[in-house]
């Protein structure tokens, strides 16, 4: 009886037998992949042993170092030149104010300028051909500011080459009517110091008081006790 069972195991006609493994498929996966993981590491690590022994390591390493020290040259380079830039823009704006003031100087020079030859060449027409050696007014003017103020102006000279100085006094007397009664001033701080050497220009202005009426100005130059010159000038 054995051996016929033992027999029929042996021929085709043996019943069929499946193997079949007891681990389930995702820890053959997870096997699978650790087992790929770690070839590539292997493989990694045996390239950079490769890469290292063969110096390239070494180079790559001494050319980025190279790299950061022409970086960080560069960058001192540019915070230089942009210093420089910084510098020079504070540079042109002081020379740009410096040239106009400059400017604003010359203007004023050449209108100063101005101003002296119109005096000289005013001077120049006042002063007579064989005039007298004292002090003389050539110019006597006054105006009208309002109805509280008046505005005068004087001028003397000495129609003389090399003339001394002259020290004396300047009287003005204003007169009109005062509520349309004749009236008469001078002024407030009485006669002024006069002293000058070829000329002298003299001019303030006079408050006035309420309902007064200027129509004559005069000026006496005084030396000492002595009148030099006498000019009045009428208001119109």
């Amino acid at each position: 009886m054995k051996f016929r069972l033992f027999r029929r195991r042996l021929t085709i006609s043996s019943p069929r037998m499946a193997i079949r493994s007891a681990m389930p498929w995702p820890v053959r996966w997870a096997l699978g992949a650790m087992m790929l993981g770690f070839s590539a590491a292997i493989a990694l690590w045996t390239f950079e042993l490769g890469v290292s022994l063969a110096g390239l390591d070494r180079a790559a390493k001494a050319e980025l170092t190279k790299l950061r020290e022409e970086v960080a040259a560069l960058r001192q380079e540019r915070d230089k030149s942009q210093s420089i830039a910084n510098t020079s823009g504070s540079l042109l704006t002081a020379e740009k104010a410096a040239q106009e003031k400059m400017m604003s100087q010359i203007k004023q020079l050449e209108a100063d300028n101005r101003m002296l030859r119109d005096d000289l060449g005013f001077f120049e027409k006042l002063l007579p051909a064989g005039g007298a050696e004292s002090a003389t007014i050539r110019g006597l003017q006054a105006e009208v500011l309002s109805d509280m103020q008046i505005k005068w102006q004087v001028l003397v000279i000495q129609p003389v080459k090399d003339a001394p100085v002259f020290n004396g006094k300047l009287e003005l007397t204003f007169s009109g009517k005062l509520a349309g009664k004749p009236w008469t001033t001078g002024l407030p701080g009485g006669a002024q110091a006069l002293q000058f050497k070829q000329y002298g220009r003299i001019e303030g202005v006079l408050d006035l008081p309420p309902q007064a009426v200027v129509q004559t100005v005069t000026a006496k130059v005084m030396e000492g006790a002595t009148v030099r010159s006498v000019q009045t000038f009428k208001l119109n």
